[in-house]
């Protein structure tokens, strides 16, 4: 955050000062909402939620060195009081980002949004200090908290984008005006709340209309293989550049051909750009990640990176953020494919298809290695709940997937139900009732080489099962 006094503060997000001995104190770190990270020049910003009331920490904060609360309420400390400590956190990163002048990347889509995020934000660094929303905080508090992480010193700022509704990815680019625009793709996840994918893309393509135009260096990044965002080119005045796979998006120019996966499912192709040709061979795992590497392939380039360097920086990228693909091997050889932190139909899929090849390209029988499918709910999907998981079931059965282990209720009955249908015999799909039991059965079951793939939505919370299963092995490691 650049430095701000507290009266300065006051006065962008139309504030009231209360308890401030000196209204020149300055604001010289990011702000917080969690009072344990309160640190000296912090701002803390104090909500009002279900189980706790930020006020109530106020005090405790400002003791460990925030300069001030931003707060709805006087709170006995020095505090900025305002209406809406939303809209008031909005105001600040609003006035932050226009007086940084730092390139802003702004990125959404329905599948792949954190993975691409974190794929642009390492290639970004190779070209000067960014920063980045960490995890999935794309909403209307993380996106402000991620855009008041950046400073004087700041080059990139890369911003992940999300949607509920209509007008939510405009309020979003209204705060933090992006130059580069990213549309990775319109699937089903939230299906339930939008009630059609072209509603879907109808609030995607806010994005697009938000940039500035191509005179003035707005640059809009669109999928080319998915028509719904390769009609977003006509809603907006950027510059549009296509990536895609060479076959269906002849006019991407950043393009992959030649498109593999490596004995271990690793993803590897040939990268396109108007620059020049350079091979990737990546560190992530299942092909649905080329996709989300052209789309941070194509920021890179249109930030000055020749196509050499992208594709060393594709080749070294990991993932920094939890609970996505996250591939553990235990010591017994067990691998754990902990993709834990979210679901849907498209990501689902992915996954899936990932499990096989990590296998043995899809016929993990052949290969001799079992695979496992722990599968929960895929969320927020409407009227379409039923025959997406029974689909995802299927799917399972025509991949050779070993064993489907379905974990819940009503969801996970329809995605056994689809795995029997298909094919499924004997115990090869098996519903479960929560975490802990099948916890218990893959603790009797499972056996050296097997690969584990844990995946639902985040309310599921599968990812104790992930949590668990390495546990079992740092205990067999500290026993020895």
């Amino acid at each position: 955050m650049i430095p701000m006094t507290l009266a300065e503060i006051a006065q962008v997000v139309s504030g009231q000062l209360h308890d401030i001995p000196d209204p020149a104190a300055l604001v010289t770190g990011p702000a917080v909402i969690d009072s344990r990270e309160a640190a000296p020049g912090t701002l803390f910003a104090a909500f009002a939620g279900e189980r706790a009331d930020g006020h109530d920490f106020a005090a405790g904060a400002v003791a460990d060195g925030s300069a001030a609360v931003l707060a709805t309420r006087p709170v006995g400390v020095p505090a900025v009081v305002v209406d809406d400590v939303v809209a008031a956190l909005g105001a600040l990163a609003r006035h932050s980002v226009s007086t940084l002048g730092t390139s802003v990347v702004a990125l959404t889509g329905s599948a792949g949004k954190t993975s691409t995020k974190d794929l642009v934000a390492q290639l970004l660094e190779r070209l000067g200090p960014t920063v980045w929303t960490p995890g999935s905080l794309n909403n209307e508090i993380g996106l402000p908290l991620t855009a008041l992480r950046a400073d004087g010193s700041t080059r990139h700022l890369v911003l992940e984008m999300g949607a509920r509704g209509k007008g939510h990815i405009a309020y979003l680019a209204e705060l933090t005006p992006p130059r580069i625009g990213v549309v990775l793709n319109v699937g089903t996840a939230h299906v339930g709340e939008f009630g059609s994918r072209e509603r879907i893309a109808e609030a995607k393509g806010e994005l697009v209309e938000a940039l500035p135009p191509a005179d003035e260096g707005g640059v809009a990044v669109l999928n080319g293989d998915d028509p719904l965002v390769r009609a977003m080119a006509s809603r907006t005045s950027a510059r549009v550049v296509f990536f895609g796979e060479s076959d269906s998006s002849p006019d991407a120019s950043v393009r992959a051909a030649d498109v593999r996966l490596t004995a271990d499912g690793r993803p590897a192709f040939t990268l396109h750009t108007p620059s020049g040709c350079s091979d990737v061979t990546m560190r992530l795992y299942g092909e649905h990640h080329v996709s989300n590497a052209l789309a941070a392939a194509a920021v890179a380039h249109e930030l000055g990176m020749p196509a050499e360097h992208i594709a060393t920086a594709l080749s070294s990228a990991g993932t920094l953020s939890r609970w996505r693909m996250e591939v553990t091997e235990r010591a017994d050889g067990v691998t754990v494919v902990n993709d834990a932190y979210n679901a849907n139909p498209e990501s689902m899929r992915a996954a899936l298809r990932a499990l096989a090849a990590m296998a043995g390209g899809g016929d993990a029988r052949a290969a001799g290695r079992r695979t496992w499918a722990v599968l929960g709910e895929m969320a927020e999907l409407g009227e379409s709940a039923l025959a997406e998981h029974d689909a995802v079931g299927r799917l399972a059965v025509r991949l050779n997937v070993s064993k489907l282990v379905a974990v819940g209720g009503t969801a996970a009955a329809w995605l056994d139900m689809g795995a029997k249908n298909e094919g499924s015999w004997g115990e090869e799909s098996v519903h479960v009732s929560d975490a802990r039991a099948a916890i218990d059965l893959l603790r009797s079951e499972l056996r050296p080489g097997d690969v584990v793939l844990v995946k639902a939505s985040r309310s599921v919370g599968l990812e104790q099962v992930a949590q668990a299963l390495l546990a079992d092995s740092e205990g067999e490691v500290a026993g020895r």
